[in-house]
């Protein structure tokens, strides 16, 4: 059900939240990832891509568990369908890539490269991930619950029924970007370090209201003299 903004606004638009029920899948039998991979309705546990080439690949019907993905290479991927668990890595470029009925639970990443990606029914749950780049990005019913973004970089991206819950905003960078029912109330902390600005078409608390005032008003030009 769609949440009713506050001061007479209209209704906020609730997100779609992937409905995911992944059928039996296989154990995955090892080797590398390779560009262009077709991966469908595999089982990959505690494997290691660390600096592996998987540009273009496709994962459906897929579950990644406790894998390693530092600097791995996946610019391009299609995930679809997909359940990540526990995945942890540092710069892993997934830059122009396709994420489509994903969920992404309790991971530990940091800068991730996502810039120019498509983002459709993702639910992001847990987990803390630093420096997330998603410049340019198109983010349509998109949720992140219970995680923390460390200064994530929504810079020119365009975020459509988009939901932040019970999550940690450090230094959010929302310059250029285009909101579209977008619900920022949900969030534990929000700390927006540029494109305060852009946050027409967002919803927010009266409480973030406050917080954000000083940030506002300089962004304003406004002088506030005691």
């Amino acid at each position: 059900m769609a949440r009713k903004a506050t001061g007479g606004a209209g209704a906020t638009k609730a997100a779609r939240r992937p409905e995911l029920r992944l059928p039996p899948l296989e154990p995955w039998d090892g080797g590398g990832l390779e560009p262009d991979g077709d991966y469908d309705g595999l089982e990959f546990r505690e494997e290691d891509f660390a600096g592996q080439d998987g540009a273009g690949a496709r994962f459906m019907d897929c579950s990644l568990t406790g894998c390693a993905v530092d600097e791995t290479r996946l610019r391009h991927a299609r995930l679809l369908d997909t359940v990540l668990s526990g995945i942890r890595g540092v710069g892993t470029d997934l830059a122009e890539s396709t994420l489509r009925d994903v969920e992404l639970h309790e991971a530990r990443l940091g800068g991730t490269q996502l810039h120019g990606a498509v983002l459709e029914r993702v639910l992001v749950r847990g987990g803390k991930i630093d420096y997330l780049n998603l410049r340019k990005a198109r983010l349509r019913d998109v949720v992140f619950e219970g995680c923390v973004l460390v200064e994530p970089d929504f810079g020119e991206a365009r975020l459509e029924r988009v939901e932040f819950v019970d999550c940690v905003l450090k230094g959010v960078d929302f310059g250029g970007a285009t909101l579209t029912d977008v619900d920022l109330r949900g969030a534990a902390s929000l700390e927006i370090a540029r494109g305060v600005g852009r946050l027409a078409g967002a919803v927010i608390s009266p409480g973030q209201l406050v917080d954000l005032a000083p940030v506002l008003a300089g962004e304003l030009g406004i002088r506030v003299e005691g």
